[in-house]
């Protein structure tokens, strides 16, 4: 089965917390970073997210620089990448900030379960992708994308998420930026949430492709080994 290359980027402070134990977004890096990160977005196919960060956060994962949008333009593509939020339950907002701000479009993979109601009435601002029951099955999610053709797929959080990617041995490139606060707290999200792994040959393996010193912080670039999923 086909699938984009997945590319998983996310700041986290110099303890491993993606935002505090209430969910409440923290700013961890700064200007450089959020330069880089608006070039990664601009070079990718798409952008996902779990819907407990669109709850958390309403970001709208637009593109912000004129120059990248001007760039993006000029190679016919769309102002921003498509943008998917993995929902099981359809329960997004239909004023979210992701379904109204910016052109392009805009993706719910959703649970074969969810509310019909709910699912026709976001169809009217996104396509409504279902797949699994219980759980968004990401394989097949990524496959009905990787058609649509995305070939580089950036998924921005939350740990939930991204730890079911790992779960499944689906994330090529590992990017995060550790920033130089301490926010604690055993509740608090961290870079892969959800089950984890208990024996030691299924954990997912990095190489470490480079380090660099930007904000206040530091930008560590990870390759992943391909292991069997566990």
């Amino acid at each position: 089965m086909h699938r984009p290359h997945v590319i998983v980027n996310l700041a986290m402070s110099a303890d491993g917390k993606l935002s505090t134990r209430e969910r409440r977004q923290v700013k961890i890096s700064g200007k450089e970073d959020f330069k880089r990160v608006d070039a990664l977005k601009a070079g990718c196919d798409a952008i996902m997210v779990g819907i407990g960060t669109v709850l958390a956060d309403d970001p709208s994962l637009t593109v912000k620089s004129g120059e990248l949008i001007a760039s993006r333009r000029a190679r016919g593509l769309e102002d921003h990448p498509i943008r998917v939020v993995v929902d099981c339950k359809a329960r997004i907002p239909l004023d979210a900030s992701i379904l109204r701000k910016g052109s392009g479009m805009r993706v719910i993979g959703c649970c074969q379960d969810a509310d019909p109601e709910r699912c026709r009435a976001l169809s009217a601002a996104a396509r409504v992708i279902p797949a699994g029951n219980g759980a968004v099955d990401l394989e097949t999610l990524l496959a009905h994308l990787y058609d649509m053709g995305v070939r580089r797929l950036m998924v921005e959080g939350g740990g939930r998420l991204i730890g079911s990617f790992f779960e499944k041995g689906i994330v090529d490139e590992f990017i995060t930026f550790i920033g130089n606060i301490v926010i604690g707290g055993e509740e608090a999200p961290t870079p892969s949430d959800g089950r984890g792994f208990v024996k030691e040959q299924y954990f997912p393996s990095l190489t470490l492709y480079s380090v660099e010193r930007m904000d206040h912080g530091v930008l560590l670039h990870w390759m992943v080994r391909k292991n069997e999923p566990g």
